[in-house]
């Protein structure tokens, strides 16, 4: 039998038909940063998100995740969750009265505090998904995620809760749920004690508005490509002005978009 996993900080008990918050092996830990997400596909979940870093600061309560699932709040006997579009066309829309009371189940606290628990819609319509946001969404109480389906969502339900659609990139997916995983991951690593060194994160691509320069480990001569002399000169100024060029040499050609922007910041470029 696995042992539970250790908590770190008191317990969140809430009213539940469901007590599986004091029986699942990830206890709801209270001021832990939280995910919420809303799906059809709850068993999705956690999947890579419980590998790995993300996986072991999940178990040891660091954050937390929570799937509702959508269909639980479907209509009839069948407990639809969509409808044919109004005024025609192709394929179902998801119903604002199924999945608005699927929202509500998530809301807690006064509205005023909600600003610290924002609802994203991963839709190909939104604000592209960047560093910056993944930053803000770190320093927030967590995030509900709704997973989409179908042609869409209900306008009205969107319109109603504040909800915020943000895109993961110009291509479509056939849900949400690898878009949810994919927004998670590359918060959840931003948080305070889920990557063991803090470093890594500040070095890595668009931290600084940069991508990242290249990487080399052992052995120092493989297949005739050896590293570059300066990465094994324990010269730390060197390798840091080193870096640097690469760092905007690969973004001004591979990202001119971020390059301008680089520029725009008033950043000086290594000469």
């Amino acid at each position: 039998m696995t042992k539970p996993a250790k908590s770190h900080g008191r317990i969140s008990i809430k009213a539940s038909a469901k007590p599986r918050a004091l029986l699942r092996e990830t206890p709801d830990i209270a001021a832990a940063w939280k995910a919420k997400v809303i799906t059809l596909f709850p068993d999705a979940f956690p999947g890579v998100l419980g590998q790995s870093l993300s996986g072991k600061a999940l178990h040891d309560g660091v954050w937390s995740l929570e799937t509702i699932d959508l269909r639980q709040f479907g209509m009839g006997r069948h407990r639809d969750v969509d409808d044919t579009p109004a005024g025609g066309g192709a394929g179902m829309v998801m119903r604002a009265d199924v999945l608005g009371a699927a929202i509500q189940s998530t809301l807690t606290g006064k509205s005023a505090d909600r600003s610290e628990q924002p609802i994203i819609y991963l839709s190909p319509r939104g604000a592209v998904f960047d560093q910056s946001m993944a930053r803000d969404l770190s320093a927030k109480r967590g995030v509900t995620l709704i997973c989409g389906r179908f042609e869409g969502v209900d306008q009205r339900v969107l319109d109603e809760f504040d909800v915020r659609e943000v895109s993961m990139g110009d291509y479509v997916l056939s849900g949400g749920e690898i878009a949810a995983q994919a927004l998670i991951d590359a918060t959840v690593r931003l948080i305070p004690g889920v990557l063991g060194n803090s470093l890594s994160t500040a070095e890595e691509s668009f931290s600084n508005g940069l991508l990242e320069y290249p990487q080399y480990t052992r052995p120092a001569d493989w297949m005739g490509h050896k590293i570059p002399s300066v990465l094994l000169s324990g010269h730390h100024a060197r390798v840091k002005a080193w870096r640097k060029k690469q760092s905007e040499a690969l973004t001004k050609d591979r990202r001119p978009d971020l390059w301008r922007s680089f520029l725009d910041s008033g950043a000086k470029p290594k000469r």
